[in-house]
């Protein structure tokens, strides 16, 4: 019942085409591979032009999700970056994730800067130009230490969602340093005569799209005593104790109230209105950005169940995993029998504040 983002330290992309040339400070991540379009007439024939993007969260920030908010050992980490741009020649492409082995300086450069800037790493360079190159040009990364790839298809959403688990594990178990992400096309992709060109936005973006690396993992608990649930979709549902404003720090437990729309009649001294019952088992929570009207936390059934206990339903919010500024509409979706309702009251929305 429990969804936990972290934001990264550090990213950037490095080019073939530009050796030297960093883009710590840019808005996007590339990642392409445009061998096709990129002939140069000299005596060198094709020039390359492949594109990677390198990002790395704190290892203090995994260590503390992991050690002291997760509760148990079982959980799922996902990089999530998104799409800003996309040029896709073939109908499939995959993309791979490594965690990169070394240390590496973001820099400060764009991709537009004149003269181009060369402060940080690059395709030939862990950090400034000419100083501590990388064994292999294009950054050195373990091949053999569980890395993740995802496959992209002509309609598929182009949006990365990743697990990573098993890196993140190696990570928070010191088997090997963080040094973050190397995400790049597959090796069949990336240097073929194929034309990927795709960028993603990046920690410095404007937007509300920054790169997460997110943790899931089910801490629901679903114990009744004096509360029934609901066998059928004739039911209201309200928030008790939603709240205009929270500050982008702490955890919070949102309360729902349930009771039947048209209640059983029964012998008893106070109104059958007050009946409280609560939500089935098979019932989710999800956030949506109210402005963008896409959902940040999606319906989970494994790690976005509803709790309850003794007085009511609840699910937790962790509010430091949102971008602050923003306002999120809560949902939820309940299985009853054979129907799924989808309660999204535009009433039920909160800002996230510094």
């Amino acid at each position: 019942m429990a969804v936990y983002r972290i934001f990264p330290e550090k990213d950037a992309f490095i080019s073939s085409k530009y050796p030297a040339q960093n883009t710590g400070r840019d808005e996007v991540l590339e990642v392409s591979n445009t061998n096709a379009i990129n002939l140069d007439t000299s005596a060198q024939g094709d020039v390359p032009a492949v594109k990677r993007a390198l990002i790395q969260f704190k290892t203090a920030d995994i260590n503390n999700v992991i050690n002291n908010t997760i509760s148990g050992s079982a959980f799922q980490s996902n990089l999530n970056i998104y799409l800003a741009n996309a040029t896709i020649s073939p109908l499939d492409y995959t993309l791979e994730v490594y965690p990169i082995s070394g240390a590496w300086d973001m820099g400060t450069g764009r991709v537009n800067d004149i003269p181009k800037t060369e402060d940080g790493c690059s395709w030939g360079w862990r950090g400034e130009s000419g100083s501590n190159a990388w064994v292999t040009g294009g950054g050195d990364f373990h091949l053999n230490k569980s890395g993740s790839s995802q496959d992209f298809t002509y309609t598929s959403d182009k949006d990365i969602s990743m697990d990573v688990t098993n890196m993140v594990k190696l990570w928070n178990s010191s088997s090997i340093d963080n040094n973050g992400f190397i995400v790049k096309l597959t090796g069949s992709i990336e240097y073929s005569a194929s034309y990927v060109d795709t960028s993603y936005f990046s920690v410095d973006t404007h937007t509300i799209y920054p790169p997460s690396l997110e943790f899931k993992w089910d801490d629901s608990s679903y114990a009744l005593t004096d509360l029934t649930a609901i066998t059928s979709s004739d039911f209201i549902l309200s928030f008790t104790n939603l709240k205009q404003e929270f500050e982008d720090s702490g955890i919070y437990n949102f309360r729902l109230k349930v009771r039947d729309t048209y209640p059983t009649r029964a012998f008893q001294t106070s109104s059958v209105y007050l009946n409280a019952k609560a939500l089935p088992t098979s019932s989710y929570w999800g956030l949506k950005d109210v402005k963008t009207n896409e959902m940040v936390v999606d319906f989970d059934t494994s790690y976005t169940k509803i709790s309850a206990d003794g007085s009511s339903n609840y699910f937790t919010v962790y509010m430091d995993g949102l971008e602050p500024e923003r306002y999120y509409q809560l949902m939820v979706k309940i299985i009853v029998g054979n129907e799924t309702i989808v309660v999204e009251d535009k009433g039920n929305y909160f800002k996230v504040v510094r």
